[in-house]
């Protein structure tokens, strides 16, 4: 019990550094986006055409646009700093997110609706990174407050979780096109918030003489990079997957139920995981709540009906946040201080591919054969990931002990 009360005390030292409070509420808002994008572009997409799989495919294209250029964001943010970056592409955001419904609404063909979602998705702010890129600054050398700040990032993730999917789902029952509408408005508005908090923005850190310095040189980076990506396929699938599943055993307003049932399941366990004080090495609890949660996935194609789909949701999404937190924290002790941001960005660039594949291949298989076996190709996707990660151990390894080697 002692150990708890340290840590959730922990938790209340970290919004005692200046400026804290204001760019986590500003981050809260710019990362609604990042739960509400890919449902509220099937929303819109299946409502226009009458099919899951091209709605997959809008959304598939949307993340590969994004997996490309966010790692640019992350470089750029770090040599020039967040402000330079994010404002502009906060309004870009804004702008692409009202060419995607007009693109929608007009009835064109299905080109434009491919161009104007790939616009929209790629110019999203990640603002996770960013976020997360502000608290290794401000937390310095303090080890303990690194893993309090990454633990709340975790859990206030996992709160848009909740809340992003019930948005959709309550205002696509006014319009499709609003889930998108929406999403562009919080994701303008978070950006430029997020901007104007000068006060604990990191410094630009200057592009290193004779260029290079990339964040991806570092092989464990690599590694997690090909395990994200088959844990994205995963969760893609699993979204997925859920909307078909309760469109053909329920009412769509449940989906948004189930979805934040995962996502409290998940939060609880952030909240246990940064309220403890961990002997186990950082790349084992990876591993082990990789593993919890590839092995939830399990049980999803046997589900009798949405109620139970919603119960086994929250308990099967408790080790997620943990996965997160863990997986974080390996870039932060095993890529350069100078390319944070940019080994965070990497991250969503598997992520981006991994939903990329993940949402085509459920989308064609959910319109052949039915949800159930858009399930089954969930739970392929995360034993791909975990066995990648088994393999890649000794990577793993080395960037957890990186940063002590450096510090030595």
């Amino acid at each position: 019990m002692g150990t708890s009360a340290a840590g959730l005390r922990a938790y209340r030292e970290i919004f005692r550094i200046p400026g804290a409070g204001s760019f986590v509420a500003a981050s809260l808002v710019g990362r609604l986006p990042l739960a509400m994008l890919s449902l509220a572009t099937v929303f819109l997409v299946e409502a226009e055409t009458g099919s899951y799989a091209t709605a997959g495919a809008v959304a598939s294209a949307g993340a590969l646009c994004y997996a490309l250029v966010v790692p640019r964001l992350g470089r750029a943010a770090d040599r020039l700093g967040q402000r330079r970056v994010l404002r502009p592409l906060a309004l870009a955001f804004g702008a692409t997110g009202a060419l995607f419904v007009l693109a929608a609404q007009l009835d064109g063909p299905h080109w434009t609706l491919y161009a104007a979602g790939a616009a929209f998705m790629a110019v999203m702010p990640p603002v996770g990174a960013l976020t997360r890129a502000r608290w290794s600054h401000l937390a310095g050398s303090d080890g303990a407050l690194v893993t309090s700040s990454y633990s709340f990032e975790s859990v206030a993730e996992e709160l848009i979780f909740v809340v992003g999917p019930l948005l959709v789902s309550a205002v696509v029952l006014l319009d499709p096109a609003a889930g998108v509408a929406a999403v562009a408005v919080a994701g303008t508005a978070g950006g430029l918030l997020l901007a104007a908090q000068r006060r604990t923005e990191p410094p630009a850190v200057p592009r290193p003489a004779g260029g290079g310095g990339s964040a991806l040189a570092v092989h464990g980076l690599r590694l997690m990079c090909a395990v994200y990506v088959c844990v994205a396929a995963m969760i893609a699938c699993w979204e997925l997957s859920t909307l078909a599943f309760v469109d053909a055993h329920g009412s769509p307003w449940m989906v948004g139920g189930v979805m934040a049932a995962y996502a409290v399941g998940s939060g609880v366990g952030g909240l246990w995981y940064g309220a403890r004080q961990w002997e186990t090495p950082l790349d084992r609890r990876f591993l082990l709540a990789l593993a919890a949660v590839v092995l939830g996935m399990g049980p999803l194609w046997a589900m009798p009906g949405v109620t139970a789909l919603w119960v086994f949701s929250l308990f099967s999404g408790l080790l997620v946040a943990p996965t997160v937190i863990a997986g974080y924290g390996l870039v932060r002790q095993g890529v350069p201080p100078a390319a944070l941001t940019e080994g965070m960005t990497w991250l969503s660039t598997a992520i981006g591919v991994g939903k990329a594949g993940g949402v085509l291949g459920a989308g064609v298989l959910i319109d052949t054969y039915g949800p159930r076996w858009g399930y089954a190709l969930t739970l392929a996707c995360g034993l791909v990931g975990l066995a990648v990660g088994l393999l890649g151990t000794r990577h793993l390894r080395a960037m957890a002990a990186a940063r002590h080697v450096r510090a030595a």
